[in-house]
């Protein structure tokens, strides 16, 4: 049995089977899950993702030489200790031997936040320990998760410490410029993300050096988009951001924070969540909020990984694979 549980409030309320919202879940064709990370390429400015390990990655596409491969990994929520995962530690340490063990080895790894449950220095190095193990050199945008109490600063020394601003930074790697975009200072009403005029007038000079030819890839924890405003599933000003990004004619907007795989099209923009290596959450709509959607210990990796996304064509349309942790 699968039921959804928030933060201890509503555990046992909501049983998978009786849902009214599954028609809704069932509607969104976009959703699925994930667990390990996905490989994502960027071959002449298209990008593709590809999920890492199982079946689905013998059947990636084929790329040429100067393709440019990353990974994507989120919210590890390393300190979390409760049901339906009380070793996140583990199962970040699962996706990390996965993208080890890759047929392609990427260039570098995105976190896109929530390293931590509660932005103590232990689990900070816990998660960092694990993640270099990767042996890759990886880029930070923190979570809401990772700025509890100091306003992020201890996230920032560690994590981001050559940035601009209050977290926020830009890099170019073979002609893909990126851009990390910092949602969770701040929160407005509802828990929405929000970056700030300071942030928003930053990115419009970082994007004016820039030919709209070029192909861009944006990082944040929160969704830029209202994936479901009702439980903060978005960013109250993100539409301001979008507005700079919609003239390039490639841009890819890559987040976590909803611990599932969702995707938008709008245009030339596409917006991507990703799933999480800690614990899965409802679809939105979903039960009475967000939150640990829990499931039986034993199925709990098998929950993670069970589905599978490969963005196979420019449309965006996600290829679902059956693929588990324990695959």
């Amino acid at each position: 049995m699968i039921r959804n549980e928030r933060h201890g409030d509503n555990a046992g309320k909501d049983d998978e089977a009786a849902s009214p919202s599954m028609s809704r879940r069932r509607a969104m064709a976009c959703l699925a899950w994930a667990g390990a990370g996905i490989l994502w390429t960027l071959d002449g400015g298209v990008p593709q993702g590809v999920p890492l390990g199982g079946a689905s990655a013998q059947a990636a596409p084929s790329i040429t030489g100067n393709a440019l491969s990353f990974v994507q990994i989120s919210d590890s929520h390393i300190g979390f200790n409760k049901t339906p995962n009380p070793d996140p530690a583990a199962t970040l340490q699962s996706a990390i031997e996965r993208i080890r063990g890759a047929a392609r080895r990427p260039a570098f790894m995105l976190h896109t936040g929530d390293v931590s449950h509660l932005s103590r220095a232990e689990e900070f190095d816990t998660a960092q320990q694990i993640v270099n193990g990767a042996g890759l050199e990886t880029r930070y945008v923190p979570g809401e998760h990772d700025v509890i109490g100091d306003d992020g600063r201890a996230f920032f020394s560690r994590f981001a410490a050559d940035t601009r601003g209050r977290g926020w930074y830009s890099f170019d790697q073979q002609g893909v410029h990126f851009v990390a975009l910092v949602n969770v200072l701040n929160l407005k009403a509802g828990g929405m993300g929000y970056l700030g005029d300071t942030q928003l007038a930053w990115l419009a000079d970082d994007l004016s050096a820039r030919s709209h030819s070029t192909p861009l890839v944006v990082f944040t924890h929160m969704p830029l988009w209202p994936v479901y405003p009702a439980w903060g599933w978005g960013t109250d000003d993100g539409d301001r951001a979008l507005a700079l990004l919609r003239p390039f004619g490639s841009v890819t907007v890559l987040n976590g924070h909803v611990h599932q795989v969702l995707q938008k099209v709008e245009g030339n923009v596409r917006l991507h969540t990703a799933m999480s290596t800690a614990f899965p959450q409802a679809a939105p709509g979903n039960g009475s909020g967000p939150g640990p959607w829990k499931v039986e210990a034993s199925q709990l990796r098998q929950t993670l990984g069970i589905r599978r996304v490969e963005f196979a064509s420019l449309d965006g349309t996600p290829r679902l694979d059956d693929a588990t942790l324990v695959s």
